[in-house]
Formats: structure tokens, sequence, C-alpha cells
């Protein structure tokens, strides 16, 4: 009966591959004053670059998840070359004996994210397949392991080489680690099989095996040990696999050890992001492939893909730039970050596609973004056509148009009902506006230049406080 409760609980907190997110109810305010400080600086970044990348790269299908018999019906779509489950198994796991990612790029990476507009770094260490993109010593399963062919690659330590190119760029470092790991022994235990069929959790009851469990957690303190003591500064220990949890049938990897003893031990400013669990160590929230409906003034951030996919997808349709901005102005809006996924090819490249996206992107940031950066949430946050952020005195407001044939008119009307003193159009040349009060907010005259084509992604004012 527990296990059947437990997989159905499995079942509610990720969908297809996608996580639920933690209610603002469930966040608890760390005690510790330096991660508080260091949860004001993450609210004021509000861009990152988030890459999936492994060896399933190479064949363009989902990450991980194929691997899970309990997700089959969804994640095995893109699997068109194998029926028989145990063999795709055999296969995937075997993709490290042939990534060789020989054109991989760090720094062009980091300055393609510096340049546009991009604050801070999220890289899958690990996922939950195990495959390490790190020198670890705790398995074979690694970049750096002679089977790989990339081994020999004067930038084999694909994390070390990353993390530097990033922070040299001065862009900080957000190490995704997944608690799963479905190729250790000590989690899915060969000849332990609960079942015919592997799922996300432990192929064995921690609570009837607990030495086997232990040497798990003893594999998996290990790990960040290497993570958070030997790449440099790590800002933010980014943690997948939620079902791993303490409660969960005895799957308590004992974390708080793991990131107080990162934090006694050279990196005090460490924010830990135990996803989809609550508690101490989730110190902001992670809403993915979603925006969350209404405003949260807890530290959140919603990771979304660039494209349909995290991991990378041959031709893959990436979203145009008004979307991007509409929902990167939604999630600010909201009070969120906005984590934009972006996985790089097999050869260790960047998708053509995702860098001009990017550059767009990039480009509008230049000029819009004062709008973004550092500021915080003030009413009416988000109605569907406008969006509104704050910062010290001024009061920003976003129009935002759905398509470029959207009807532009003379007098645009911001649902803003506070005192104002002026109110500045902002662009590469910014325009004082005239402006009136109506009875549901203030009227603003746009100049004839505005009016003329398609009309643009967004128009943004600058309101300031009245006097």
């Amino acid at each position: 009966m527990a296990e059947a409760q437990q997989a159905q609980q499995e079942q509610e907190d990720v969908q297809e591959g996608v996580h639920s997110f933690s209610s603002e109810k469930e966040w608890i305010k760390p005690d510790n004053e330096q991660i508080v400080e260091r949860l004001e600086w993450f609210k004021d970044q509000k861009l990152a670059l988030m890459m999936h990348w492994g060896p399933y790269s190479q064949l363009g299908i989902v990450e991980s998840w194929a691997l899970s018999d309990e997700d089959a019906e969804w994640s095995r779509n893109g699997i068109d070359w194998e029926v028989d489950g145990e063999q795709f198994k055999r296969q995937y796991f075997g993709l490290n004996e042939t990534f060789n990612p020989v054109r991989f790029q760090p720094e062009r990476w980091a300055e393609l994210a510096a340049d546009n507009g991009f604050k801070y770094l999220i890289f899958t260490t690990k996922h939950h397949d195990g495959f390490c993109m790190w020198d670890t010593k705790t398995t074979d399963y690694r970049i750096t392991d002679e089977k790989v062919p990339f081994h020999h690659h004067p930038k084999a330590d694909i994390c070390r080489h990353l993390f530097d190119a990033f922070r040299e760029k001065g862009l900080p470092i957000a190490a995704y680690f997944s608690k799963a790991d479905w190729h250790t022994p000590h989690y899915w235990a060969p000849g332990m099989e609960r079942s015919k069929t592997t799922w996300r959790g432990p192929s064995y009851d921690p609570q009837q095996h607990p030495e086997l469990w232990e040497r798990f957690v003893q594999f998996t303190h290990a790990q960040l040990e290497e993570l958070l003591t030997q790449y440099g500064r790590i800002d933010i220990l980014w943690l997948d696999a939620g079902w791993v949890r303490a409660g969960r049938l005895g799957q308590d990897i004992r974390l708080g050890e793991a990131v107080e003893r990162a934090r006694q031990s050279g990196q005090p400013w460490l924010l830990s992001a135990d996803r989809t669990v609550g508690g101490p160590y989730e110190n902001y929230v992670t809403p993915e492939q979603t925006i969350p409906k209404h405003p949260m003034s807890i530290p959140w951030e919603s990771c979304i893909t660039m494209g349909t996919s995290f991991s990378f997808r041959y031709e893959d349709e990436y979203k145009p730039l008004r979307q991007l901005v509409h929902m990167l102005v939604e999630v600010v809006a909201k009070g969120g970050n906005l984590a934009l996924n972006v996985g790089p090819q097999p050869d260790g490249r960047l998708p053509e596609g995702a860098i001009r996206r990017m550059k767009e992107l990039g480009a509008w940031l230049k000029v819009y973004g004062e709008s973004i950066y550092g500021t915080r949430i003030c009413a009416p946050y988000y109605t569907g056509e406008w969006a509104f952020t704050c910062k010290g005195s001024y009061v920003y407001g976003f129009h935002l148009y759905p398509s470029e044939d959207a009807v532009l008119t003379e007098w645009v009307e911001l649902p803003y009902e506070e005192e104002v003193g002026e109110v500045v159009l902002l662009g590469e040349t910014p325009v004082t506006l005239e402006w009136k009060r109506e009875e549901k907010g203030i009227a603003v005259r746009l100049p004839e230049s505005q009016l003329q084509g398609p009309a643009p992604v967004a128009q943004v004012y600058r309101l300031s406080h009245g006097t």
C-alpha cells in the first residue's frame, strides 16, 4: 500500500518530466543572514542561461527520462529504433562511448551570455542518468573516463572549463545536480529490482536495505563535495529529483549535512534550490515550463525552454523574440527570475537558431534592461496586456503587443492609479510624453514616430513618482 501511495504521489509531482512547484506557504525564510542577503542578490538578476547537455544530445531525445519504464509512454515517443526496453537502456547507457563534443566552446558560450543580458549560468553537472560532466572520482560514468573519446581533449573536464569561462565574464554559477542516479548500483541495484519495470526511485526499499542506501548517501555526498570544493565559487546548488527526500520511504540523503558543510568550508554564500521539497534548503521555488498565475513575494525562478525541449533536439523550433520578451516581462512582473534553457549540440556548439534568439533578446535588453534588472513587484503587476515593475523612484509600465498587426493609437491608457510626476517612453532615445489623469489610470500621448510600421514587441514607460 505504501509503495502504491508513493507512486501516486510521484505522478502528482512530475508529469511527463515537468515538475510541479512548491507553494508560497511552503517557503521558509532562512535564518542565516548571509543567505537572506544572497536571496536579495538573486532577485536582482532576472535572467539565467540554463543548459541541459550530455551524451543523450547525440540522439536528440529527452534527457534521461526514457530510462524509466514508468515514464515510457511519453518519454519514448522519439525512440524509433528499439522496441525492447532493456536493450534500449543498454544502448542509452553506452552513449558515453561515442560522446565527443570536439567543438566545445565554453568561452563563446560565456561571451554570448554576458553580451546578451544573461546574469548567471545553470548547468547540468549530472542528470538522472548519472553521467557526470566533471572529472569525478566516484564513478567511471564520467566525461573524463577513457571510454569517452572526448577524454583526450584539453577541455575534457567540461564543468571546470565552462565554470571558469563564465566566471571570467563575471557570471555566477548554479550547479544543477540530480539527487537521483539511475546508473549507480547504489540506487538502481542489479538483482534487487522490486518489479520487472524501473521507476524514478531506487530499485529497492531503502528501509529494508539501509546499508545499501547509506552507500548511496555517501556516494552523493562525495559527488557534491567534489563540485563544491574543487570547482571554484558556486553560487547556487540547483537540486533536481524532488522525489529523493526525507519521508519518501527512507529516501533521505541528509542534504542539509552536505549544504552546511559546503557553507562552513568555503562557500558561505551558497544558495540551495531543493526543488519541490520545501523546507530550509529550498531557498527559492522553481516552476518548470510555466509561470505562476499570481505574483509571489518569495524568491522564485521559472525554468522554461527556448525551444521545445530542455535537451538538444534536431530541427527544434525556437520561441520568437516577442514571446521571449513577453515571457520575461511576465516573470519579472510577478517577482521571479527566468531561467531560459538552451540545449547545446552534440558537437559542442550552440544551435544557430538559439544564438540568433539570444542576440535578439540581448539587443532588446540593451535598450530596456533598466526596467528589468534589479526591479521588484508593484501593483497592478500583470494583466496580460500590461505589466509593471518598480525600482527606486521609478515605476515601469510595459504595454505588451500580441503581434506586429496590433493596432497602434495616439493615446494609450495605462492602468496605473498612483500619483505620477513624469512619463518617459524608453527607447534608443527616451522621450518625455504628454499625459493626463483618467478615471482608472493615466493616458499618455505617443509621438507620431511611434505610430508608424508594425507594432513593437512592447512599449516601455518609465513613470516617476508624483511630488
